[in-house]
């Protein structure tokens, strides 16, 4: 289950209209995914709430992948995972169990 929903989202995004409703719940998905792949566990398996910055790791991630539909952007200082993220995953990944990277 998404540690984010809909609504938190789009507040995040400053998105109003529903027409990319379907759009923004892939990217919260895919978001968490990855989040929990470089941690090395489901947030939901270890904590009953999830913890206000792994919630923020996540509207960083489907904010960037939804601003940014594409891996590389031309033209633009370039950053492979928003800023915030790395000190979150670096603070709470699991390193007995590793990264997971899903192959």
């Amino acid at each position: 289950m998404a540690i984010v929903d809909l609504s938190l989202a789009k507040k995040h995004l400053g998105v109003t209209e529903e027409d990319d409703d379907d759009l923004i719940s892939a990217k919260i998905d895919s978001a968490q995914a990855l989040l929990e792949g470089w941690l090395g566990y489901a947030i939901e398996d270890r904590f009953e709430t999830a913890p206000a910055d792994l919630i923020e790791a996540v509207l960083q991630l489907m904010a960037h992948a939804y601003e940014n539909r594409e891996a590389t952007v031309v033209g633009l200082a370039i950053a492979s995972v928003p800023l915030g993220v790395r000190d979150v995953i670096a603070t709470r990944r699991d390193y007995l169990t590793g990264y997971v990277d899903g192959s």
